[in-house]
């Protein structure tokens, strides 16, 4: 399956309230859920030496499925292809690699 079949296949379960604008909700959605994936890492550290056990790499493995169902539906209220999303920051960081400024600050390095 390609990022844009997801989209796609993905849109038949969003449902959600338009809260203002209809990409507040999806975005939200997106942040909370990589707090979350955030959340479960920080746990493997304080609490398992840095261990990941099978368990926890499915349970982020799940988180990780719910920040990509948020992302392509904000993708979506965009009006943009997660292909296309995925292509150009591709193309962006192995630009930045090619002219060495892969490291550093700031967005147009």
């Amino acid at each position: 399956m390609n990022f844009d079949e997801y989209q796609t296949k993905s849109r038949v379960t969003a449902k959600y309230p338009a809260i203002g604008h209809a990409i507040v909700y999806p975005t939200l959605g997106l942040v909370n859920e990589a707090g979350e994936f955030a959340g479960k890492i920080k746990k493997v550290f304080r609490d398992k030496g840095g261990e990941i056990s099978p368990e926890t790499r499915e349970a982020l493995q799940a988180e990780l499925g719910d920040v990509l169902w948020y992302l392509a539906q904000t993708c979506t209220e965009l009006g943009v292809s997660l292909d296309e999303v995925a292509e150009s920051n591709l193309t962006k960081l192995l630009d930045r690699q090619a002219r060495g400024k892969i490291q550093g600050d700031g967005d147009n390095r």
